[in-house]
C-alpha cells in the first residue's frame, strides 16, 4: 500500500446534519446483518468525498448504497457499527454532527454537548461492491412497480426448501410488465401494459428474491423520484432509486410454468363487495381450524354463505348477498389467503370464478383498473 493510500485511509472528517443522516440510517436498517458471524456485515461503510457522505451496507446477498451532504473537512472512509450508530443518533439532539476518524479505527462523533467514541473495524475487511452495469439498464415508473409489488409480493413462498419459490418472477416486454409470485398454493399475477420499455427486445425474465422484493418496497414508499432504474448483470440485480442502489445477488432456477396453472373455464361468476367479504371472512375464520384456517363457500342462486366449524371454537356462518344465478356449488378456501388479496386488490368490487369444488379459484378486481390482476387460490378438502 502506498504511503499516500494509507495516509488518506487514516484520516476522514465531517459534518453532516442529524435529520439528513438518520434519514439514510434508517433507510439501510433493513439491509443490515443481524446475526454477526462476519463481524463487519454489521458495520456500515461510510465514505466522505466532495461534499457527499455515502453509506453502505450489506449482508452480501443484498447491498445498499445510500448518501447524504455533507461538509467533508478530509476525504476518507471508516467503518461503524451499524445497530449502534442507528440507534444512539436518534437520541441525539437536532443539530450538527461532527464524525472523524481516529487512531485504530475508532470513530468519534460529536452533537452539541455529547461526545462519543465507537469501535469501527478495518475497512479493508469490508466486502467490495458490484458496480451498476454502464448499459442496458431499463427505467420503470416508481408507481407502477410499487402496484405490482403491493398485488403481488405477499404470496412468495417463505419456504427455504422451495428455492426458486422464495422470490418473484418479473416480465418486462417493450410494452408491458408483469410480476409472478406463488407458495405453491396460490399465485398472484399482475400485468400493466401501455408503459414503453426502451432497450427491451422480445421478454426479459428477472427472479427478484423476497428480501429484495421487500426492501424495495419500502424504498419506493420513501422516494419522491418518479422512475427508477433496473439493472443486471450474470449475478447481481441493480435498482437505482434517486440517490440509493440497492443490489441483489440474482436467484438462480426455474420459476414454475405458471401459465399452466392460470384457469381457462372458471365460468361460474360472482360478483361480491369486497368490503362485506373481508368482514364476513374475518368473523368466520375466527371458528376455523387452527392449523388448515379453512372457510367453506356455499355459492347459491343470489347469495353466498361463508362458514367455518372446528370442535375446539364451534361454528360459525355468514352471508352475502350476490348476483349469482348458476348451481349450487361449496368450495373450501384457506382463510389468509382470501383476505391478503382482498387487502392487495384495493376495488369496492371482486369477482369470484370458480369452475367445480376440485379446481382452483380465481379472484379478480370486478371494475378494470390499470393493472391486470389475477389471483388463483387452490381449493381445500373441508
Amino acid at each position: 500500500m502506498p504511503v499516500e493510500a494509507a495516509v488518506a485511509a487514516g484520516t476522514m472528517e465531517i459534518t453532516v446534519s442529524k435529520f439528513e443522516l438518520l434519514r439514510e440510517l434508517t433507510a439501510t436498517q433493513g439491509v443490515v446483518e443481524r446475526k454477526t458471524t462476519i463481524p463487519i456485515l454489521s458495520n456500515y461503510l461510510f465514505e466522505a468525498s466532495g461534499d457527499r457522505l455515502s453509506l453502505t451496507a450489506t449482508d452480501l446477498d443484498l447491498s445498499l448504497r445510500t448518501s447524504c451532504n455533507a461538509k467533508v473537512k478530509k476525504e476518507g472512509s471508516c467503518t461503524i457499527p451499524a445497530r449502534k450508530l442507528h440507534d444512539y443518533v436518534k437520541l441525539l439532539p437536532d443539530a450538527d454532527i461532527t464524525i472523524k476518524l481516529l487512531e485504530n479505527h475508532w470513530v468519534s462523533i460529536r452533537c452539541g454537548r455529547s461526545n462519543t467514541k465507537m469501535v469501527g473495524m478495518a475497512k479493508s475487511n469490508f466486502p467490495s461492491l458490484p458496480v451498476f452495469p454502464s448499459a442496458g439498464a431499463v427505467t420503470i415508473a416508481s408507481q407502477v412497480l410499487r402496484g405490482l409489488i403491493a398485488r403481488t409480493g405477499f404470496a412468495i413462498s417463505n419456504e427455504e426448501s422451495r428455492y426458486t419459490l422464495n422470490g418473484a418472477l418479473m416480465l418486462l416486454k417493450p410494452e408491458s410488465i408483469t410480476m409472478v409470485a406463488t407458495d405453491g398454493h396460490r399465485l398472484a399475477h399482475c400485468e400493466r401494459s401501455g408503459a414503453k420499455f426502451d432497450g427491451v427486445s422480445g421478454e426479459m425474465k428477472t427472479l427478484v428474491p423476497k428480501k429484495a422484493m421487500d426492501e424495495l418496497k419500502s424504498l419506493l414508499d420513501s422516494t419522491d423520484a418518479d422512475t427508477i432504474e433496473f439493472a443486471k448483470d450474470e449475478s447481481t440485480l441493480f435498482f437505482r432509486i434517486g440517490s440509493r442502489l440497492l443490489t441483489s445477488r440474482q436467484l438462480t432456477g426455474q420459476f414454475p410454468n405458471f401459465e399452466a396453472v392460470l384457469p381457462k373455464d372458471n365460468t361460474k361468476i360472482v360478483p361480491l363487495n369486497a368490503d362485506e367479504l373481508n368482514a364476513a371472512i374475518l368473523r368466520v375464520a375466527q371458528f376455523a381450524d387452527e392449523r388448515s384456517r379453512a372457510v367453506r363457500l356455499r355459492l347459491e342462486k343470489g347469495e353466498v354463505k361463508i362458514s367455518a366449524s372446528s370442535t375446539e371454537a364451534g361454528e360459525s356462518e355468514d352471508s352475502l348477498e350476490a348476483g349469482y344465478t348458476g348451481e349450487a356449488l361449496t368450495i373450501g378456501f384457506n382463510a389468509v389467503y382470501l383476505v391478503d388479496f382482498l387487502k392487495a386488490a384495493g376495488t369496492s368490487e371482486v369477482r369470484l370464478e370458480l369452475k367445480d369444488p376440485q379446481s382452483a379459484g380465481q379472484l379478480r378486481p370486478a371494475e378494470g383498473d390499470d393493472y391486470k390482476y389475477r389471483y388463483i387460490v387452490m381449493p381445500m378438502r373441508i
